[in-house]
């Protein structure tokens, strides 16, 4: 082996940059939150058993989506764009479901019915709960798309996030 050598080119060489690398920085610099948790009965009131839960999450760029962000590097610039897939909610009894939407906001007018896209029905009541009440988490899971900008190279990330409440349901006791 001989001694170290030296080249000099006419042309700076090209700095090359990892487009998933450049994804992952995109999305670090997005703030993504857990879902912004919406249910009925709310947290501080009471629910029935059997009776009708509607779960949703309101919608914005931090617990929904889209929400996008860029980053740079050796002549390469990489878009990612994050929604929310899905939320799977954990209710507290053992039960989950999974919601592809962002569910409904419940109103009162709906009295009795079932959410159309995002709800449940307790069978038991809370104070069957350590606590008295149902920890309710719900984990949103976000699907990253990115791509390098001007075409080329693209791809997927993931990420979740997760928010809780606390709810009460109760038993209604009916007397002859």
């Amino acid at each position: 082996m001989g001694p170290p050598e030296t080249f000099w080119s006419a042309t700076p060489p090209v700095a090359t940059a990892d487009p998933a690398q450049l994804a992952q920085e995109a999305l670090d610099k997005m703030k993504l939150l857990g879902p912004d948790v919406q249910i009925t009965p709310k947290p501080g009131g009471k629910g029935v058993v059997g009776m009708p839960v509607w779960m949703w999450t309101t919608k914005s760029a931090e617990t929904y989506g889209p929400n996008s962000a860029s980053a740079s590097a050796g002549g390469v610039t990489v878009t990612a764009t994050a929604k929310v897939k899905r939320i799977v909610w954990n209710m507290g009894d053992g039960t989950t479901v999974t919601c592809t939407t962002a569910g409904t906001p419940y109103k009162a007018e709906f009295g009795k019915k079932d959410s159309p896209d995002c709800g449940y029905r307790y069978s038991q009541p809370s104070s069957t709960q350590a606590s008295g009440r149902y920890h309710v988490t719900a984990t949103s899971t976000w699907q990253v798309d990115w791509q390098v900008d001007g075409g080329g190279e693209t791809g997927q990330l993931a990420a979740t996030r997760t928010s809780a409440v606390n709810i009460t349901v109760a038993e209604v006791q009916v007397l002859n």
